[in-house]
């Protein structure tokens, strides 16, 4: 567990957002199944990216016990919200898809309240 005077370093940063960038290129990889698979045809399910994807979020999970190890939740979490920026950001560069204007001043708002979530004394 975790000690409650544990610090965030660079490496716990860097942990973070490499268990983030994994997390949402596991949802680029789930919106790219998503297509190929038939609820009636369970076969489908069996489609490498939909195996991928289960990888990833499962490398991803490992590597988020690694942080939390290393720093309370309560200072790792707020740091998920960045995934409101990663996804929409990688759906636009991967899958083309078009983001409105109002997602990235979301974003934007949810990364401004990251800064204050995590700021240190």
């Amino acid at each position: 567990m975790a000690k409650e005077d544990d610090t965030m370093t660079i490496t716990t940063v860097a942990m973070i957002l490499v268990t983030l960038t994994m997390l949402a290129c596991g949802q680029v990889l789930f919106k790219l199944a998503s297509g190929a698979i038939s609820f009636t045809r369970p076969e489908t399910f069996l489609s490498w990216t939909l195996l991928v994807a289960l990888a990833i979020y499962g490398l991803a999970t490992v590597l988020w016990l690694a942080v939390l190890a290393r720093v309370p939740l309560s200072q790792a979490f707020p740091f998920y919200g960045l995934s409101f920026l990663l996804v929409p950001m990688f759906a636009r560069l991967f899958l083309g898809e078009a983001i409105p204007s109002r997602v990235w001043i979301g974003g934007a708002v949810i990364g401004i309240g990251i800064l204050i979530a995590s700021w240190e004394r």
